[in-house]
């Protein structure tokens, strides 16, 4: 069975020095790049402090809470100091022990992600941190061989009774909750969340934040959005803010970080140590339940109509109602409105000018701020969000506004939509058009002005090369057509003078499904003339309607000396 470690806190200066010695020292060994005392901004007697704008898209968890304990550190025995406060410190190696499967699936989603996004430098470690303080790595590794949890790790109910209110979005079907959300699995996110950040990471075709390997995944490409560079400190703090908004939170995963950073190994499944210490005091973990049919949230029975009580005459002493809790903005938007987006048309492989704006109202029609509205692309496209992402979710601003991420178009020309939704609300979703279509130049040039001439039954010494353009920048991957016509008034196809060859050496006149490459040049295969002379004409025309003429001469060689007369004899 895992080892457990560490004592609960008590309230008191005693504790709170040895706390306050632990967080000192282990700042004290934080290597260069992750400095231990100030990630962020910190309020007095060292309670989480929300840091804003941390991301646009609210956090992983819901800001559920999570694990406390600390790393062991290099120094036995700090000496305590009044200057911080903290959760004590671990003891032991076994701490650097990561349960094998668990580890394995760390390993795999860094793998993935350093060629799904190279630009994002993710560490295996950062993932390792994150489980800890999120799950104690899966509860120690309770998982089975397909990396799948024994029993759901869920967080408490998210209604607002000391922690975030978020009503249920997934209709309990990962954490049996039909009322509220709970952070759910191995790396703890809420059900909002995983709608839209969710990957299957073993390749059994589901999404399941219960299966490690799925979770893990998605954690990574979660800590990647955004263009993040995770190598860099102010992108690490920012996307590990995002994941759960809380300065201690950032600090306790930076040491988990520095810690696994100097060295793990692999500890058999099931006997990993478990933390014991959390940031809601303790307050025990909802259940973990089978994952077979997921419960739902039943309501109360209703009392005995006249129970009795001891010393009384059977009346039952009358409770006072409840207080309604406080409508949230959320239950106050009544519909969503645009709010200024432009026509959304992109060429393929551009980015789109537009930026869509959704704006979140209330049955009078004032804005309503802190609402999370969901931007989804839907239909038959490959076009995404900036980051690769087909799901974004943005809270609106003060004046209501949520503007989605830019669009960037993929190769697939044609229509699709964005639909814009909100979260944790039943309310009539926006659908934005969006249309992307071929890749287009407006301008041809040749790159080279050397004339192209060749004698009678030759070839011409110089190929045809040409750039394309559009709006002066250079237009790549570009469809274009090249044919010998007859003429500037008739573009028919010439059946006589210079020619190219096909695959068999035979003439070809016309030459389609070129393409520009990625500096927007064209180089045409070689030409050939027959015995036809005078000057011809090749036109090459592209989609956007770019067209260039280029002349070719096919004239005697002038320099040739004539040949002798016959003497006579």
């Amino acid at each position: 069975m895992a080892a457990h470690f560490g004592r609960r806190l008590r309230k008191g200066a005693a504790t709170t020095a040895v706390a306050a010695a632990a967080v000192a020292a282990l700042s004290a060994s934080q290597a260069p790049g992750l400095p231990g005392e100030d990630h962020g901004r910190r309020t007095t007697a060292g309670a989480s402090a929300p840091v804003p704008d941390a991301t646009s898209d609210g956090n992983a968890t819901g800001n559920s809470p999570y694990y406390t304990d600390l790393p062991p550190l290099n120094s036995p025995n700090p000496s305590p100091s009044p200057s911080a406060t903290g959760t004590p410190v671990a003891q032991g190696d076994a701490e650097a022990g990561i349960p094998a499967t668990v580890l394995d699936a760390y390993k795999k989603a860094e793998a993935e992600l350093r060629s799904a996004k190279p630009g994002c430098n993710l560490p295996w470690q950062l993932l390792a941190a994150i489980g800890k303080v999120e799950s104690g790595q899966a509860e120690g590794g309770r998982v089975d061989a397909n990396g799948t949890t024994i029993g759901r790790i869920l967080g408490p109910a998210l209604d607002g009774n000391g922690f975030a209110l978020i009503k249920d979005t997934d209709h309990g079907v990962y954490d049996g909750n039909a009322e509220y959300d709970q952070a759910v699995g191995p790396m703890q996110f809420i059900p909002s969340t995983w709608a839209w950040a969710g990957r299957d990471g073993n390749g059994d075709g589901k999404k399941d934040p219960n299966n490690v390997y799925d979770a893990a995944l998605a954690a990574g490409h979660y800590l990647c959005r955004n263009g993040w560079d995770l190598s860099r400190e102010d992108d690490l703090h920012s996307a590990i803010l995002s994941y759960n908004n809380s300065q201690d939170y950032l600090n306790t995963v930076l040491s988990w970080l520095e810690y696994y950073r100097k060295g793990t190994h692999s500890v058999p499944d099931g006997t990993g140590s478990v933390p014991t210490h959390r940031s809601d005091d303790g307050t025990p973990r909802a259940k973990s339940q089978k994952h077979s049919k997921p419960s739902r949230t039943k309501p109360s029975p209703k009392p005995d109509p006249k129970p009795s009580t001891p010393g009384g005459n059977g009346s039952p002493s009358p409770t006072p109602p409840k207080p309604p809790a406080p409508p949230t903005p959320t239950d106050t938007v009544d519909h969503l409105a645009d709010a200024g987006t432009a026509k959304l048309t992109a060429m393929a492989g551009h980015a789109f000018a537009g930026q869509i704006g959704t704006r979140a109202d209330t049955k009078a029609g004032k804005a309503v701020a802190k609402v999370r509205i969901r931007f989804t692309i839907t239909g038959d496209t490959d076009a995404t969000f900036a980051g690769g992402e087909t799901v974004a979710t943005v809270a609106t601003d003060a004046k209501g506004v949520a503007l989605a991420p830019a669009l960037q178009a993929g190769e697939k020309t044609g229509d699709f939509k964005v639909m814009a939704t909100v979260l944790g609300r039943t309310v009539t979703g926006l659908a934005y058009p969006a249309t992307v279509t071929e890749r287009a130049a407006d301008t041809l040039a040749r790159t080279s002005d050397t004339p192209l001439t060749c004698t009678p039954g030759g070839e011409f010494t110089d190929q045809v090369q040409v750039k394309a353009t559009y709006k002066g920048a250079v237009a790549d991957r570009v469809a274009a057509t090249a044919t010998l016509v007859k003429s500037d008034t008739d573009a028919t196809e010439n059946d006589k003078g210079p020619y190219f060859k096909d695959a068999d050496g035979k003439p070809v006149r016309t030459l389609t499904g070129l393409q520009t490459d990625a500096k927007g040049l064209l180089t045409l295969p070689k030409l050939y003339a027959d015995d036809t002379t005078g000057t011809f004409l090749l036109r090459i025309t592209t989609t956007g309607g770019a067209t260039l003429t280029v002349e070719l001469k096919v004239a005697a060689d002038s320099s040739a000396s004539p040949s002798p007369s016959p003497s006579a004899s």
